[in-house]
């Protein structure tokens, strides 16, 4: 009953947030002219500054564990060729191809995973060498895949691999805030140089509004009518997200002799819900947008449940 209570309070304040920016569009207090504004602020402004501090204020030489961080890398990468491939293979709308494969790999590591396991344990001293391993690879990742499945580009055929297309897409990596973010929180980190307590608390003013921002825009954004159209495909990356990744990869972590904080940060990294950073990278890059909200709704919602039922059952088995 606590595992649940935990959960519940992890997870539904978020699917709220979401569930009152629906609202706000509807009763018309936002419009899309806002949402859209609101999107690019987070996209270019918050998230990349909340990624910059969570990986400032880790302490990498304390905590590294070459070997921890490789298997985030590689269990990482594992998730995003092998959805890859399968949806190559067997989604039959390749319009929605790129938001299919973000929405089942991709979780809230950097956001969820910090509030969960400080909530568990306190303190996440190990969790920033996760997402270390994960969201770098997670946005690169996401930016190659949405570039390549743009569905006007698709549409008119331009969506194979030439040269310049690799250019494009090569640059559109560079110029990503989020991995600008990420870069420049581990180079000041780890030239341990300290900034400024203005500059910080500056920071820390714009990272607190990431998530309710990204939540109440992406809340914002979802049309209910064109996501029941999307259902099917919604439940399968969803079942992906929650379920099939941490089934396939917690066991291999607990032969590999992870354990408590390290194991609970792999359970963030391997079953969290799709985080909402999703839609506003997948709107970014031109794609609907439909598919990539109703994933993330569909997992907030669920994850209370699933992140209970690992929870329990790592605890149980001694894993943490």
């Amino acid at each position: 009953m606590s595992n649940l209570i935990f959960s519940l309070n992890a997870t539904i304040p978020i699917f709220l947030t979401m569930v009152i920016g629906y609202i706000l569009r509807q009763v018309k207090f936002i419009d899309d002219s806002f949402v859209n504004t609101l999107n690019k602020f987070n996209y270019n402004i918050t998230l990349p500054v909340l990624l910059f501090l969570d990986l400032y204020n880790a302490d990498f030489y304390k905590v590294w564990d070459t070997r921890y961080v490789l298997y985030c890398f590689f269990v990482t990468l594992a998730c995003c060729l092998i959805i890859t491939g399968l949806s190559l293979v067997f989604l039959k709308d390749k319009q929605i191809l790129g938001e299919f494969i973000q929405g089942s790999y991709r979780g809230s590591a950097a956001v969820l995973g910090l509030a969960f396991i400080q909530n568990i344990y306190g303190t996440a001293q190990v969790t920033p060498l996760m997402i270390i391993g994960t969201v770098p690879l997670y946005n690169v990742f996401a930016v190659i895949i949405l570039s390549l499945t743009n569905p006007k580009e698709m549409a008119e055929g331009k969506h194979s691999l030439d040269k310049a297309r690799l250019k494009k897409t090569a640059l559109e990596i560079l110029k990503t805030p989020i991995i600008i973010g990420i870069v420049l929180g581990m180079m000041v980190s780890l030239s341990k140089i300290t900034l400024p307590e203005i500059t910080l608390k500056t920071a820390k003013n714009f990272s607190t509004l990431a998530s309710p921002l990204a939540l109440i825009g992406l809340g914002a954004a979802f049309e209910g009518k064109k996501a029941l159209k999307k259902l099917a495909p919604t439940l399968t990356a969803s079942f992906i997200r929650l379920m099939v990744q941490p089934g396939v990869f917690l066991p291999l972590a607990a032969y590999m002799g992870f354990r408590d904080e390290k194991m609970v940060a792999l359970l963030i990294m391997l079953g969290a819900p799709t985080t909402a950073s999703c839609f506003i990278m997948a709107k970014n890059l031109g794609h609907e947008g439909v598919l990539t909200s109703s994933v993330v709704v569909t997992t907030t919602f669920l994850s209370s449940i699933t992140l209970t039922f690992w929870l329990f059952l790592l605890k149980s088995l001694g894993f943490i």
